[in-house]
Order: C-alpha cells, then structure tokens, then sequence
C-alpha cells in the first residue's frame, strides 16, 4: 500500500513539474537585467535561403545575443554565419556563428569620437565570398582639430581587417549630424547617408557631400546614372542614418527632425533619385515646390530620433534612439500608413536594427553613448521574434 501510495505522490510530483515547464516554456519575457539568467545565447547561423527560414514557436519575443559592447552603431552578418559589428570608439567586434561575442576586436580604428561622431556604417561587399571586403563609415580628424568623414574597405581574413582603402573622403563632418549609414542595394552600388554637418546650407548644395544620399560604385566613384552626373542620389536631408529597400527595390529612409527647442518632425522617407527632401527650407508637413513631404513624420510634440531601418515580412521597423522604442510602419502606399510604437522605455536607447538570415530582427541599445542611462550588461544586441509582435 505505502508503494502504491509513493508511487502516486511520485506521478503527481512529475505531472506538476511537466505542467510548469511547458507553461513557462511558453512565456515571452525574458528575465530582466540583473538577474542571474537573463543572456540568452542565440547562434547567428545563415541558413542558405530565407526562403526556407523557419521560425520555431518556442522562439521568445526578445532575447539577448551579446551583452558589454560600447555603443554598437552598426551590424553585418557574415555569409558563413556570425556578425559584425561597430563601436562608435572605433572598434569592430565578431560574434561567432555560436553567439560568442570575442573579447579582442578584429579591427581597431583611428577615429574622432566627439558628440555623434566616430566609426558608424558598416557593409559587406555583394561579393564577399569571393573578395572578403568589408566597407566602413568614420569620422577622422583634419588638421586644425576639424571633423571630415570617409568611407573606406578593408580585407577581413576571417580574423583581422586589413589593407585599408578609402574609397570616399572628405565628407564634410561635426560633433552631430554625421549621417553614417552604409548599405549595398539590390543594384550593387553602395548607398551612403550623410549629415548636413551642423551647415544646413549644405543639404540644398548639389557639389556637397554632406545632407545628401550619395550612390557610387564599389570603388567610390559616382555611379553610372546618377541624376547630378556625381555622387549625389537625393539631397536635402538634415541627418539621414536609416536606408533599407522593399521587395520591390523600393529605396526608404529615417531621418532627424531640428533638435533643441525646434524639436521634433523626424521623417520617414521614400527615396528618389534626384529628389529635394526639403532641408532645412521645409520642415514637417510644410511643402515648396520642387521638395517632397515625408510620408510620415513625428510632428512637433514627438521626437523619434529615427536610427536604422529594417524591412522584414512587408513591414519596416526603425530605432528610437531619443524616443526609446522600436517603431512598426505598415501600408505605406495608402493614405494612412499604419504606425505601431512597441517596446516603448523597456530598453533605453535603440540604434541599429537590422533582418536577420534567420528571419529575425537585431536591435542593438545604446545606452553608453553619453546620452542614455546604462543598465547592467549595456549595451546589448536583442534578437527579437517579428512574429511575436
């Protein structure tokens, strides 16, 4: 009797054990900052077709794939698997296909890290697995204590870079307004966000690198085609640092709307070539002839400070970096776009975000830029479930 009675206490014991796993197994949260538990490895393997991406329902909301970066201002995921990644100081770092974020960094880099500026935009060349280039974004100091901004390539060996190339130079550079995002688009040519480097003037000069778009071949020179016969692609932009396409080849950007008492109209832009976005002539809804109204823009009591753009399953997602949230924009050819804040104060300043190989979205906090409140294990890179959103 007393074995048979064991027995039953037994089973029962186990029946609850099973309940609280499968329960919290399928629990979205992961544990706070802080807690014993809360760094959840996650492989950054590239499967070889997104097609065939598959996403587990197990796989949580948000997770954490790396943790201790100093201001991470960019991503690239390798073709083999793994990602890298910049820090504004002038830093590169590897995160192995395992999740393992190396402690020496593969590359280092002489920059001017003063207010916004420093290393920013990276990129992999279309050919990578046949030529290993990887292309940067930085602020370097002139003589005379002044900022300019450059593009240049590298050799990554898979565990240096080398053999520096400056492909770009003498983009007009500031303490702010350094613009710095990087990105090969469906064409193959490399498209590069600039600042109107604290000169707004700059942005309606179509001989000026700065406030602009720019669109150049793999070498730096300007792309066939381009509407000015230079490197210019659209001009009047005040701080443009997010540019992704659509599945139709469609160009889109974030952009920072006037700071200080004339905070706010940050944008969210389609971009053509050879348009006037307006800066700093128009602003908001405000239009002249001749210059394009954002499709969506945070009016004057909102401030986005809009970071990187991603576009993952027919939907955008960009970084709030002053608004401390994640934004969802949807149905941008209707009259009214949908727009969704998530995650809104839940981790601080977000800047890079970014689709993943796996069908997820990377999400890099910026909390140690001088202009956050760093938590335990700052700054992070989340992996976050769009399905879950």
């Amino acid at each position: 009797m007393r074995i048979k009675f064991a027995f039953l206490v037994v089973l029962g014991v186990l029946f609850i054990l099973a309940v609280f796993v499968f329960y919290f197994r399928g629990q979205d949260k992961i544990p706070q900052v802080g807690s014993n538990n809360f760094v959840t490895q996650v492989p950054l393997s590239t499967p070889t077709g997104t097609a065939s991406v598959t996403i587990l329902p197990d796989t949580p909301v948000v997770s954490v794939v790396a943790e201790g970066l100093d201001t991470p201002w960019a991503m690239a995921f390798l073709p083999r698997g793994g990602a890298l990644i910049t820090e504004r100081k002038g830093t590169v770092r590897l995160i192995t296909a395992a999740g393992e974020l190396l402690t020496s960094p593969i590359g280092q880099i002489i920059v001017r890290e003063v207010g916004e500026s420093g290393l920013h935009g990276i990129a992999l060349h279309p050919d990578f697995n046949e030529n290993s280039l990887v292309y940067l974004y930085y602020t370097y100091e002139e003589s005379g204590s002044n900022s300019l901004n450059r593009v240049a390539r590298f050799t990554f060996d898979g565990a240096r870079l080398s053999n520096e190339e400056i492909i770009v130079d003498k983009i007009p550079g500031a303490p702010n307004h350094d613009g710095g995002r990087i990105k090969f688009g469906p064409d193959k040519l490399l498209y590069i966000t600039t600042g109107d480097a604290q000169e707004p003037s700059l942005a309606q000069d179509k001989n000026s690198l700065a406030g602009k778009v720019l669109r150049v071949t793999e070498g730096g020179t300007p792309a066939p085609g381009n509407p000015f016969g230079n490197r210019v692609y659209s001009l009047g932009h005040r701080n443009p640092q997010g540019i992704v396409w659509d599945n139709n080849g469609t160009l889109w950007e974030t952009e920072h709307g006037p700071s200080g008492a004339e905070s706010g109209n940050d944008e969210f832009n389609k971009i053509e070539p050879g348009k006037n976005y307006g800066w700093p002539d128009i602003r908001g809804r405000e239009t002249k002839a001749g210059m394009v109204v954002p499709i969506l823009e945070s009016g004057r009591s909102d401030t986005w400070a809009p970071a990187a753009l991603a576009y993952i399953n027919g939907k955008f997602y960009f970084a709030g970096l002053r608004g401390s949230a994640l934004y969802e924009v949807s149905e941008v050819t209707s009259a009214n776009p949908k727009f969704r804040v998530l995650f809104k104060g839940e981790y601080g300043r977000l800047r890079e975000v970014i689709a993943g190989p796996d069908g997820m979205l990377y999400v890099t906090t910026s909390n140690r830029d001088g202009r956050g409140i760093p938590k335990v294990g700052d700054d992070k890179v989340l992996r976050i479930n769009p399905a879950k959103l």
